[in-house]
């Protein structure tokens, strides 16, 4: 049974990263390519692991290790990778209200 389930986690995670791929073809522009990019490989590599969980239990602890620091580091790169997208290529495109929030950061 617990096969079973790794067989499926497995399956989930690849077709979230076809998914992640997709999404890396179809949107416009860099900022929403980077977010289908993120969220979709994040939980897709989040699917595989607990794939690779259900077949070898005796891996847990490194997987949960691995996990976290996949958590932690997918969303901080891709914030920090946006932020200077934006100050460096759309801030004139995106700047319709007057009020932008990264104004007066230049680090």
């Amino acid at each position: 049974m617990l096969v079973f389930l790794g067989y499926i986690l497995g399956f989930l995670g690849v077709a979230l990263f076809f998914i992640s791929g997709l999404g890396l073809l179809r949107m416009p522009d860099t900022l929403t390519r980077m977010q289908a990019a993120t969220k979709a490989s994040t939980l897709g590599s989040l699917l595989v692991i607990l794939a690779i969980a259900c077949f070898e239990p005796d891996w847990t602890f490194k997987l949960i290790v691995l996990a976290v620091f996949i958590l932690i580091t997918n969303p901080i790169s891709s914030s920090l990778l946006a932020m200077t997208t934006y100050k460096r290529f759309y801030k004139h495109i995106y700047n319709t209200s007057g009020a932008d929030a990264l104004k007066g950061e230049d680090k």
